[in-house]
């Protein structure tokens, strides 16, 4: 399990007393199934910060990448309809691990993660014709393909849009490669 994950888990029972188990056991017990209803419940009834309540949601539901068969699912169930976009992924992949032996690819159910000490970077395939590349590169001003991430997605700072493979050149490894760095 992602270690980040484990954490979280630990300070549930730190925070509220209660483990993850008997949290579930509230969840199922109080009628709501969807995760917006059980965020909301655990946030207004029991007074839980957004990421505790969407972990607890997430668990109950068995809709978290932890719940899933094998990080191989995740990304078949990623591209799933989006076929043309996985050698793109592929190839970015690859050239990912050549940054050090300590990048950690850690496939979620919607992106894919890319850790080495914290989160670096994240792969998704936003639509059927595009790849999206997240990066934390904090204080970098956009330029050229690397736009501000905006409200696309909180964890990341900055996007750059992917349409082919020709679009993965110099500068987008650069800009990966110096997230990467950073991380670390």
């Amino acid at each position: 399990m992602d270690p980040a994950v484990n954490t979280m888990i630990e300070n549930l029972q730190k925070n509220t007393g209660k483990t993850l188990e008997q949290w579930i056991e509230i969840v199922q017990k109080s009628g709501h199934s969807k995760h917006g209803e059980i965020i909301k419940f655990l946030k207004e009834k029991h007074g839980f910060t957004h990421g505790f309540a969407n972990l607890v949601a997430h668990k109950a539901k068995g809709s978290d990448a932890g719940s899933a068969a094998s990080t191989d699912d995740l990304i078949e169930k990623q591209y799933t309809g989006k076929e043309a976009l996985r050698p793109i992924y592929d190839q970015l992949v690859e050239k990912i691990n050549a940054f050090g032996a300590d990048v950690d690819i850690a496939p979620k159910n919607a992106y894919v993660s890319l850790r080495r000490k914290k989160q670096f970077a994240l792969i998704q395939p936003s639509t059927k014709t595009r790849l999206d590349i997240g990066l934390n590169l904090k204080g970098q001003d956009p330029t050229g393909k690397l736009e501000a991430g905006g409200s696309w997605n909180a964890m990341c700072t900055h996007r750059i849009r992917i349409e082919s493979a020709e679009d993965l050149d110099k500068a987008v490894f650069d800009w990966l490669k110096l997230a990467y760095e950073n991380a670390g």
